[in-house]
């Protein structure tokens, strides 16, 4: 007799002990009568009707991550190989989201699988339309070429992709070997490009200084000239002035002008012998010679004379 009470006491504590359930933190649990869906549990300590509520699965409303290997073919058909990571959640904590999650897959491997291929289609269709050489620049065209296209189903599937980030995008061996041909080929291209662009300004520069340098030199000759041609005429118009001044004082002391001549005569023998130098000078030293150079001489004070006059009337 005292038998069935413990007995009985064993299986009443057996279904109160059937009837707790715990949820952990961040997860949400299903539950079902009879293979229907009956209502959520959510994270705590909850009860259920012993042996007729059943959990049917638990399902995280946590971050979570997977990452992704495929390839995909370019436009001018180059194989591009991609490594992916995916983040995404639940969307909400609405009851229909979790039915959607709960029910939409029979396990969480199938949603996952429909994620990846879904992911890599929409890849594949955006890289099929550009070209090898765009695909590197084009990481952040990509993620929200997918995500706008792939949003809207996973909002049915009852997800949220948070984020996917292309960790790697790599072409096969010969492609990567021939873009780096093309990337060599186009520095040398443009290291040429400037080195050449350099040796011109150098030259221009050059040129332009040495023609600085000729018209500097040229007007500063041309200066000298006009210098020098000025201070020869200076100097006649002076000796003239001191000739006419000369001659005037010896007409006024009634003495003959050719002294003038004369004086001038010898000094410039003595110039002649002072600043020879050793260098031979051929001159007439004769009486001749010097009466025919002083003639000379006075018919030239004669005729500057006459133009003064004749200026003067």
């Amino acid at each position: 007799m005292l038998g069935i009470p413990f007995v009985l006491i064993v299986i009443f504590v057996l279904v109160i002990w059937d009837g707790f359930v715990t949820v952990q933190q961040g997860t949400v649990a299903v539950v079902t009568v009879f293979g229907k869906y009956q209502r959520l549990l959510h994270s705590g300590l909850n009860f259920k009707i012993p042996f007729i509520e059943r959990i049917f699965r638990r399902i995280s409303v946590q971050n979570r991550a997977v990452e992704l290997e495929f390839q995909a073919i370019t436009i001018d058909q180059a194989n591009v190989h991609f490594k992916a990571m995916l983040l995404y959640s639940v969307l909400d904590y609405q009851e229909e989201t979790i039915k959607s999650v709960a029910f939409k897959f029979m396990s969480e491997s199938d949603f996952l699988r429909a994620l990846a291929r879904s992911i890599e289609g929409g890849i594949r269709s955006f890289v099929a339309t550009q070209k090898q050489a765009e695909i590197l620049s084009l990481r952040k065209e990509i993620v929200e070429d997918v995500k706008r296209h792939l949003d809207p189903t996973l909002d049915q599937w009852g997800y949220h992709l948070i984020d996917l980030q292309l960790n790697d995008i790599a072409f096969d061996e010969e492609v990567t070997r021939s873009m780096a041909k093309v990337v060599a080929s186009s520095n040398l291209r443009a290291a040429a490009e400037n080195e050449g662009q350099a040796l011109l300004i150098t030259k221009t520069k050059a040129a332009e200084a040495e023609g600085n340098a000729i018209r500097i030199a040229a007007a500063a000759e041309r200066e000298a000239a006009q210098l020098r041609g000025q201070g020869v005429a200076l100097f006649r118009h002076e000796v003239a002035r001191g000739m006419a001044e000369a001659a005037h004082e010896m007409q006024e002391a009634k003495l003959d002008t050719s002294l003038i001549l004369f004086s001038m005569w010898t000094e410039s023998l003595k110039h002649f012998a002072e600043q020879g130098r050793g260098n031979t000078i051929f001159l007439d030293g004769s009486a001749d010679g010097m009466q025919h150079t002083l003639k000379q001489m006075m018919a030239m004070t004669q005729t500057d004379m006459n133009n003064k006059a004749g200026k003067e009337k």
